[in-house]
This record gives structure tokens, sequence and C-alpha cells, in this order.
């Protein structure tokens, strides 16, 4: 693998989620670890005769289903299909054929760009509720504000909707409308008409609280991660920072040197944040680079079931190096590490190349990482807007 691969090795996320939040812009984000590849050509690799599958049986099957199914099949949608198949036999829930459409959402999610209004929901009391409008986004120039109950989508009804459905609805293509029913306290319920957009999503959010607690929030470990990390310090601590709260909670991964980067913020330059290993062989050691600025500040990092991948990386190194301490609940435990190879036709194989470690010599795969403190977020504090989580992060740090 090339440098630039090694550079552009990602986290992703392992799952597809839909957290108690979710962007109304294309959908919830992938989740994992991988690495952009080079393009590769399968009958390149090296498979010896022995090895080499007969593949003949694949177009007898396919004739057969021709003639026999009472439907319609494609020969691109075979191949998909055998593509796919081929390689989940690897039995790896990470090692996936993605085809050219489901390779463009994974770079989307990852870029912070997707379609839709530009609005956080959620499930409040049982409704479909407006959480934050975003800035400059097709959902803050209609109006919508937080607390707005969302009743019907386009006519239809969101009583007993779930968020995803209700997500899929509201999201589609830029230029597309969509119309939402909405019910606000001490108003009368009206419907507006939006225009969906291409929206680009920050993956670093921060601000100072309490007036020296530096809080970041990383939403996924993206293109615009290293940049904004860095920004976010140097605002910071121009404001005063003597505190850190790092918040990575239903932060899903991506790309690995995004997670290195922010770990570097707050880690002494050639400290080890995370090993990788095949077949039980250290391949791979990256460290915190120099530049720093918010090192040696009293921490605690926020993590959640919803923490994954690079997440775990950076939690992981900072424990490990004993630079904060983890409160909230225990982490995903996605312990393995993917790269993307590029195919034909725009389509991709992420393929779990190696495992990684922490400083500590641990893969929690399938385990996660316990907090040193843990407090659970309930439903109910959900929907009285209380965080359990934060106020004891905050309070530690007094």
């Amino acid at each position: 693998m090339s440098k630039l691969d090694d550079i552009k090795k990602i986290l992703l996320k392992p799952w597809i989620i839909i957290p108690v939040l979710v962007v109304f812009m294309g959908g919830s984000f992938l989740a994992g670890d991988l690495a952009h590849g080079h393009f590769t050509n399968p009958l390149a690799a090296k498979v010896t005769a022995s090895d080499q599958p007969d593949f003949s049986s694949l177009n007898d099957l396919y004739a057969l289903m021709k003639s026999k199914f009472d439907g319609s099949i494609t020969a691109q949608a075979a191949l998909d299909g055998a593509r796919k198949g081929l390689v989940a036999a690897g039995g790896d829930p990470y090692t996936v054929y993605m085809d050219a459409t489901e390779a463009k959402s994974l770079a989307d999610s990852l870029g912070g760009k997707l379609s839709g209004i530009g609005a956080e929901i959620g499930t409040k009391n049982g409704l479909i509720t407006i959480i934050a409008p975003i800035k400059d986004t097709p959902a803050s120039r209609a109006g919508l504000l937080a607390g707005d109950v969302i009743g019907k989508i386009n006519g239809e009804d969101t009583t007993n909707m779930s968020v995803d459905t209700a997500v899929s609805k509201i999201r589609g293509d830029k230029g597309t409308k969509v119309t939402l029913h909405i019910g606000r306290v001490g108003a009368d319920p009206f419907d507006v008409t939006i225009t969906r957009d291409d929206i680009v999503v920050p993956s670093v959010n921060w601000s100072l609280k309490n007036s020296d607690v530096a809080y970041i929030e990383v939403t996924r470990f993206g293109d615009d991660t290293t940049t904004l990390i860095q920004q976010a310090a140097t605002e910071l601590k121009s404001q005063g920072a003597k505190k850190v709260i790092l918040d990575l909670r239903n932060d899903g991964g991506g790309y690995l040197s995004a997670g290195q980067a922010v770990a570097s913020q707050f880690m002494s330059a050639g400290k080890t944040v995370v090993s990788e290993r095949t077949n039980g062989k250290t391949t791979n050691t990256l460290v915190a680079q120099s530049g720093g600025q918010l090192i040696g500040l009293p921490m605690v990092v926020l993590i959640n079931g919803g923490s994954a991948s690079a997440s775990e990386i950076v939690a992981g190194a900072l424990h490990d190096n004993k630079v904060a301490q983890l409160v909230g609940e225990k982490s995903f435990g996605k312990g393995s590490v993917q790269e993307i190879d590029n195919l034909n036709g725009g389509a991709q194989l992420k393929v779990t190349v190696a495992h990684w470690y922490t400083p500590n010599g641990i893969n929690i795969n399938k385990e996660g990482i316990t907090p040193d403190v843990e407090v659970k977020l309930t439903t109910d504090d959900y929907n009285a807007n209380r965080d359990p989580q934060l106020d004891k992060a905050l309070d530690l740090l007094k």
C-alpha cells in the first residue's frame, strides 16, 4: 500500500446508525474503519490454480434464473449480487462490495455533503421533532425552530412514524421540494414548503463552557476534521480555555488520519495513538504529531454505544496515555481496519486488512471501551433536555 493509501486509511463506521438525533440531509452515516486505495484489477490478484473457483456454474445459474424467475433480473444486477456474495463469503461484516451508488454515498457521508433541508430531528415525547435547524440551510431560511413538531410530511401523518422513516421522506435530491406540517407552541399549525439543497455539515463543533472549559464535539472523522480541530483548538485557547471536554458520542468513525489529528491536539508528539496488526504482527504504528495546542489540560472524553472505530481509537489513545478520563457508556466495539480499493465503474471493495490496538495493547473488537465513570443518558433525560453525561464531565473538571 502506498503512503497516500496509508494516510487515507479510514475507520469506517460498522453499521447504519440512526441515533436519537438524525440529520435530514440524505440519511445516516455509515460506520467503521477504512482506507482509500488505488485502482485495482481483480484479475491481477495472485490466485493459485488450485484456489481458482470454477465460475461457469454462475452462468448456468443466471440462465436458469432468466428462464424460470417470475420477475426480472438484469445482467448488471446479477453481477453486483454475485460480487456481494463473493465478498460476503469471507464472513467479515466489515468487508463488503459497494456498487457505484453505495460508494458515492459513503464518500458523501465522510465529506459531510448530503442532500435535504438541513435540520437535526429526533423523537421527543413520541413526536417527530426538530432538534435544531442547521445555520444557513433551507430549514433555517424557512424559519424552522428547535422544538417544532412535524405533524405531516407531504400530507402523510407522522403519528407512530419512526425517525428513519421520517428522514427517508424528508430527504431528497437538490431542487426538489418537501412540505411539512408544523406544530409550534404558541402558534397555530402551519405548512411550510422547503426546497431541498446540498448540505455541508462540519464534522467539528466547539464552544466555551463555564468561561474556561473547551467543549469540542466531533460528529465524524471526515475530510474537514483535521482543519477544523486545529481551528477549534486555536480559538478555544485564545478564549482562555483551561480544561477540555471532547464529545465523541454517536460518532461512528471515519478517516484514521483524522483520528490521529484529533488525538494530536491533546497528546505530546511521539506518543502512540494506535498500532495495527496483521496476522498477529505489528505492521504500522501511528503516533501523535507535533503542534498540539491543548496538551496538558485536564480533560474528559464522552463516549457511548454509538462511539465506534476512530472514536474508540482516539478515546483509547487519550485514556491509555493518561491524558483523559472517559465518561458515559461502553463504546460500540469495532477493532478492525479496512481499506478501500477502487474497481471498474465506480464500485469499491472495502476489505479488512488489519486489527488495531490501543497503546496498552488492547483490541476492543466486540467488547468496546468501558468508561472510567459510567453515566447513563435515558429517554426521560433526553425528553427533558437533560444531559447527565455532560454534567458529570463538567463536575469532574471543577
